[in-house]
């Protein structure tokens, strides 16, 4: 558990784990038409590089991996009545330094990691180079969510991790929030 600070916001956090063959994880979690549905509503859909549309086919990506490694984060804000838009603050150090982990461990075992995709942590406050055509200037860094290739993460936190993902009723922010991210890989 670790308790942190962020502009007088303070949570504590716990985290889960699970493991389960990439075969498995795809056969039982991932619903891409349905998920992609989702996508093309989003305002970042065709406007970010973790988004789809992508120009490869993600199961042909995903495929060729045995394991996958899902993280879940639970973030537990000590105060119990914050504004919905106190959200990001909360989640943002704690994605930064997940981003960070899922790189090492994308390194390590030649795998791919999967992230948080929303507002770039690299970009800051520049918009995305794909709006203007351009390469990504993060490559190295910026990975696609599992949503964005498919997967149901309420299930899969749900049924893998046993946490359920929460949301806001009103305009405050529920007992928890929720981050789920993965590794594909085959070397340990």
């Amino acid at each position: 558990m670790i308790r942190t600070n962020c502009e007088n916001l303070t949570y504590t956090t716990e985290r889960y784990t699970a493991e389960i063959t990439a075969k498995d994880y795809i056969k039982r979690f991932r619903k891409a038409d349905y998920f992609l549905k989702f996508c093309q509503e989003c305002r970042n859909y065709n406007r970010r590089y973790g988004c789809p549309p992508f120009n490869f086919e993600p199961l042909d990506v995903i495929s060729k991996y045995e394991k996958v490694r899902i993280l879940g984060v639970k973030i537990i804000p000590t105060n119990k009545h914050l504004p919905l838009t106190a959200a990001n603050d909360l989640m943002v150090p704690v994605t930064r330094a997940l981003n960070e982990e899922l790189l090492e461990m994308e390194s390590s075992s030649e795998g791919m990691a999967f992230g948080f995709v929303g507002q770039c942590h690299y970009c800051e406050d520049m918009p995305c180079a794909r709006i203007e055509g351009k390469s990504c200037r993060h490559p190295d860094k910026v990975r696609p969510s599992l949503e964005a290739f498919g997967f149901d993460i309420s299930k899969t936190a749900e049924e893998l991790l046993g946490l359920e993902i929460k949301w806001s009723k009103g305009d405050f922010i529920p007992e928890y929030l929720t981050l789920v991210c993965g590794l594909f890989y085959t070397k340990a």
